[in-house]
């Protein structure tokens, strides 16, 4: 009979094992955990001296870290849209062709959105049995046919747009927010509400719950997923919920920056709880570098130049981190230069899924760089909407093309480069060096204020590998049509879907389409 119950226990432990570490029908889950205007050095992990982010140091601990990752671009939008396809905004058509070199993303009068054309990896996880939810910031048009639904994602709890507001209804309408496919109300009203004298919101602590409840249905029903957490309280204009409010060191940034950290920690905990943590592969980055330029406090991009917006170090260098209970050698550092675009990859390698033959992805995979700290030697291409700025190869990179931001926003206080000024460099014009490009070796100077002189043998050396690197990216480059170049007052956010149900439809003015002014 004690034997009987004993293999009954051990039978029951197995079954338990198999329904949580083999389970999900044998499929690893994916979850991203993207920041918003984040820095690379905002992270204690990473060096800031305050240390108030023990979820994330503590992520970083049991994972791997991952210092020479990039987002594709240095703005939310085109970032994002790279993120889902796995390809430069150059080729998925988040960019503008109004003025060269601007970068541009989805404001709520934009036209364009994700095209149809562009196969996102949550569309491929759903043709394999995944279910996808996104929670936070959309940001790849707010029109219905580009709404994440229409895109992979089986669920949405957030906004199409950044939460810009209060907006009164009438010049301008207050941004939705959405509960799957339908609106469930606008951000500064109801239950979403944002207050900019004191910073209070509790709408971080909604996407947790948010997060958690999506994570332990589909634990509970056995079903693999992909878990999208783009919240975006340290966007400006940063909120936190009232424990957080004044907690910080660094104000009312810092306050959001802990509550995110706390919700990092409260997924994280959910999957260990739930007994899939082994069984999940989880990403932290953020979209691109911190807003230098943020008038209330903007976070650290640590040692780099310049911030948001450029395609210095700062602007693009993100804070990366890879989890993964048990697959992924605990405290480990890794010097491969990664990028956003490959979680599309990585995570059809792991998968087992094939990536789309038709079209190039510029993504790698990284799950033996994740698994073993394989590097795989890849260049980066750093784009501000059509123009090709820099490029990094090993650990050289060259500026074909220099400017922070242009004379007209400079003046009027915004300023990309705070208390940097570097000659040819943080320039308020355009200047182009592309017949002699200006060479930094980032391994030493993490800051490009050192320019390798051109008649120098390193100098010599290392130019003709750039060379090569463009050239071949440039002859197979099918650059995709532009989204961001068109704007128009009737395609706000007036009639969202569901908007009658609610009683909160909004007048829709007549059509007026121009081209999108973008100054920087």
């Amino acid at each position: 009979m004690i034997w009987f119950t004993v293999c009954l226990i051990f039978l029951q432990c197995l079954l338990e094992t198999s329904a949580y570490q083999g389970g999900f029908n044998g499929k690893t889950n994916f979850v991203v955990l993207l920041m918003d205007d984040m820095g690379w050095g905002d992270l204690g992990v990473y060096g800031e001296p305050n240390r108030e982010t023990p979820n994330m140091d503590q992520m970083a601990a049991e994972g791997l870290l991952l210092p020479d990752f990039y987002s594709a671009n240095p703005l939310c939008s085109p970032s994002r849209a790279s993120l889902l396809s796995g390809r430069l905004p150059i080729r998925n058509g988040f960019y503008t062709t109004n003025l060269p070199g601007r970068n541009a993303y989805t404001p709520q009068n934009i036209m364009g959105g994700i095209p149809d054309s562009e196969i996102l990896f949550p569309e491929l996880l759903k043709e394999h049995g995944y279910r996808s939810k996104i929670i936070g910031k959309w940001h790849l048009g707010q029109q219905p046919q580009y709404l994440p639904h229409n895109h992979g994602f089986d669920e949405f709890f957030g906004a199409p747009n950044c939460h810009f507001g209060p907006y009164n209804n009438k010049k301008t309408p207050n941004i939705p927010v959405y509960k799957d496919a339908k609106m469930a109300g606008r951000y500064y009203e109801g239950d979403f509400k944002i207050d900019h004298v004191t910073g209070e919101s509790n709408l971080t602590q909604r996407f947790i719950k948010e997060g958690i409840q999506f994570i332990e249905a589909q634990t509970q029903k056995n079903e693999p997923f992909f878990l999208y957490w783009a919240a975006d309280a340290t966007h400006g204009p940063m909120y936190a919920s009232k424990p957080f409010l004044g907690k910080s060191a660094r104000g009312l940034y810092g306050d959001a920056v802990m509550e995110l950290d706390y919700g990092v920690g409260q997924i994280l905990s959910t999957l260990k709880r739930l007994g899939i943590a082994g069984n999940t592969l989880v990403f932290f980055s953020s979209d691109n570098g911190a807003a230098t330029y943020a008038k209330l406090g903007g976070g650290s991009n640590g040692p780099f130049l310049c911030g948001k917006e450029t395609t210095f170090e700062g602007g693009m260098r993100e804070p990366t981190i890879a989890w993964w209970p048990g697959k992924i050698p605990p405290g480990k550092v890794s010097r491969q230069v990664g990028s956003l675009m490959d979680f599309y990859t990585t995570f059809l390698d792991v998968a087992g899924i094939p990536a789309p033959k038709d079209r190039v992805l510029d993504g790698i995979s990284l799950r033996k760089t994740l698994l073993n700290n394989t590097l795989v030697d890849r260049p980066i291409f750093y784009y501000r909407g059509d123009l090709l700025m820099a490029v990094r190869v090993g650990n050289y990179k060259a500026h074909l093309w220099t400017w922070a931001n242009s004379w007209e926003e400079f003046r009027k206080g915004t300023d990309f480069c705070p208390g940097q000024r570097l000659k040819n460099m943080t320039v308020h014009h355009q200047e182009d060096h592309s017949k002699q490009p200006l060479l930094f070796n980032l391994a030493k100077d993490y800051g490009e204020k050192y320019q390798i002189k051109p008649n120098s043998e390193e100098y010599k050396s290392v130019i003709p590998k750039i060379n090569a690197a463009v050239k071949e990216h440039l002859e197979h480059l099918k650059k995709g049509e532009p989204q961001l170049n068109y704007c128009d007052r009737a395609v706000m956010n007036w009639a969202p879907p569901g908007c009658k149900e609610i009683g909160q439809c909004l007048p829709v003015p007549p059509s007026d389409k121009t081209l999108c002014y973008w100054p920087h």
